[in-house]
């Protein structure tokens, strides 16, 4: 089974972080909520309190097949300022791993100089970020092992992105009709 980590800072986008949660929870992909504040309960952007699964300490980096991302702010910043989070995203770029990423997140990826080369979306404002990518207007952009998305009204699309790249596309569309949402 496929095991991936979507990381909570301080001030995250709930939205971002706990739809894709859902969303691949469904599809039977084993999900791990991971706070990189020492603690489990980290509160949004927006005052939402959510326990997570396990601190950052508690990871075991060898088990997952992608990190996850979420925007957000302060959460955005908090998650950049992580030394050991950006040497994981790093390392599992190097290793053309998957990473994701939305909302203003993507601009840690550029920052990084992991978009170099390669499509990729933001929050709008962000672009400028997005140092040597090839910047789209797309909701959400699948560029070798980078997915990348625009924010709080592309989760879902930024979601199954995910789950089409651990699954496929039919289960992906199975899972899009299940939720009753509308990809046109």
């Amino acid at each position: 089974m496929k095991k991936i980590a979507v990381f909570f800072a301080e001030g995250y986008e709930e939205i971002e972080a706990l739809t894709v949660v859902d969303i691949c929870r469904r599809c039977g992909l084993d999900v791990e909520m991971v706070s990189i504040m020492g603690e489990t309960p980290v509160k949004s952007s927006h005052g939402v309190v959510v326990q997570t699964d396990k601190t950052f300490e508690q990871a075991d980096f060898s088990e997952y097949d992608m990190l996850v991302l979420p925007g957000g702010m302060p959460g955005t910043k908090n998650l950049e300022a992580h030394e050991g989070l950006m040497a994981r995203i790093d390392e599992f770029h190097a290793a053309g791993k998957l990473i994701a990423a939305i909302c203003a997140a993507p601009s840690i990826f550029g920052h990084r100089g992991i978009l170099k080369g390669k499509k990729a979306c933001c929050y709008p404002t962000f672009e400028s970020h997005l140092e040597g990518a090839q910047v789209t207007g797309g909701p959400v952009e699948i560029s070798d092992n980078v997915i990348t998305s625009c924010g709080m009204g592309t989760a879902i699309a930024f979601g199954l992105a995910i789950v089409k790249v651990f699954i496929g596309e039919e289960k992906t569309q199975e899972l899009a009709r299940t939720i009753v949402y509308d990809q046109n």
